[in-house]
């Protein structure tokens, strides 16, 4: 006959007890913890990014019912609607020009004389395309109307005001001293709107090539022990008072 030993309990739960944590130990190290929160970012600047979008430069030409053609104004704007789309355009000039209106024969006049101006400005006849339209309103003078699209730097909407300003149930930042959601919207729209280049959000942009006449000068004076400062001798004509010299 074989003697066995008796099987201890406590044991044998201790060791199934230790497995299951053992496991549980390893099954997490698989699993990815993600925390989603509502907040909103306490910086302006990441509430109310600027962002990098392609959106469209326009002008509108009025034309009248008597006059076929464009006046000198005009043709300054076209002009420079040109060599601003030589320098940042990305699509074609497109030209919104009404039917069945009493302009309508006005308008296509007006329309050939602003194809020989972009012309003349350097943008190639295939870049100008011409697109009718009806006026929804007969009220309103139509108007052709030429756009382009270009990069731009872009922010906002503003004027959203989820929250109260005030104490209130729904506003648990109140108490906590947290700018309120619209805080810094129009100060970044409006630094969008100022930026010449989008590009200059993202790198900068390479040096010019030195000024060689006016450095050959400055040199010139070091050598021969000239101060090399610029005199402005009309600089203080322009003063209104003598106080304080």
């Amino acid at each position: 006959m074989t003697n066995r030993k008796p099987v201890d309990r406590f044991s044998t739960v201790r060791l199934a007890g230790a497995l299951l944590g053992l496991s549980a130990v390893l099954g997490g190290c698989n699993q990815t913890t993600e925390i989603v929160t509502a907040s909103v970012p306490n910086d302006y600047r990441h509430r109310h990014p600027i962002a990098i979008t392609e959106a469209d430069r326009s002008i509108v030409v009025f034309v009248g019912r008597g006059r076929g053609g464009l006046s000198g104004p005009q043709r300054t704007d076209i002009t420079g609607l040109a060599q601003t789309w030589v320098r940042e355009g990305t699509g074609v000039i497109t030209a919104d020009v009404p039917i069945d209106t009493s302009n309508a024969r006005a308008a296509a006049a007006s329309f050939r004389e602003i194809q020989s101006v972009l012309m003349a400005g350097g943008v190639p006849s295939r870049a100008i395309t011409m697109r009718q339209y009806r006026p929804d309103d007969s009220r309103t003078l139509p108007t052709i109307r030429l756009s382009y699209p270009k990069i731009s730097a872009v922010a906002g909407p503003c004027g959203l005001w989820p929250d109260d300003l005030g104490p209130n149930i729904d506003n648990p930042g109140y108490n906590e001293n947290k700018p309120y959601h619209n805080f810094g919207c129009a100060t970044q729209r409006n630094l969008a709107a100022m930026i010449d280049n989008p590009a200059d959000l993202e790198q900068p942009r390479p040096e010019s090539p030195a000024y060689t006449s006016r450095r050959n000068i400055a040199f010139e004076k070091y050598r021969r022990g000239i101060a090399t400062t610029t005199a402005y001798p009309e600089a203080d004509k322009a003063k209104l008072s003598d106080t304080g010299k």
